[in-house]
């Protein structure tokens, strides 16, 4: 009989894919409209040069677009497959909650309580992706008989 654990980490697992899937986009769109004010107003900090600025806000936000859709690709392949992710793809999804976790900390004095409550949701979706595909218990093996005298 399969527990809750089980029946639960597929579909857990395939929305966190969604969401950071679709989250993606977004976050590229978000540095795309700031790259585009720092352009139209040529806006400079410390004396940097504005061009400079804009191809690292262009720069940031394709790299962490692109970031989230590898981590989304591997809770994917993680529900798709139902099992857990290699060491590679569990470092990407614990480096992608910890991000969230500082960006949800820094969101909620710049952008409000939504912005914050939205990342805590992805950030519980990746922790919970994590837990449910932890360390798979191997089955009780058989015990071995006595040896006859």
């Amino acid at each position: 009989m399969q527990g809750v654990a089980e029946v639960a980490r597929r579909p857990i697992a395939l929305v966190t894919a969604a969401v950071l899937l679709l989250e993606a986009p977004g976050i590229v769109a978000i540095n795309a409209v700031m790259a585009r004010f720092v352009e139209v107003q040529a806006m400079s900090l410390d004396g940097m040069d504005p061009d400079a600025m804009v191809t690292g806000t262009w720069a940031l936000g394709i790299g962490s677009g692109a970031a989230l859709v590898l981590c989304g690709l591997v809770a994917l392949v993680a529900g798709i497959r139902d099992r857990a992710p290699g060491r590679f793809g569990r470092a990407l999804l614990i480096g992608c909650a910890v991000v969230h976790g500082i960006l949800g900390a820094v969101a909620v004095g710049l952008l409000g309580w939504k912005a914050f409550a939205f990342l805590m949701l992805v950030l519980g979706l990746l922790v919970l992706t994590l837990v449910m595909y932890g360390k798979e218990t191997p089955a009780a093996e058989p015990a071995a008989e006595p040896a006859a005298a």
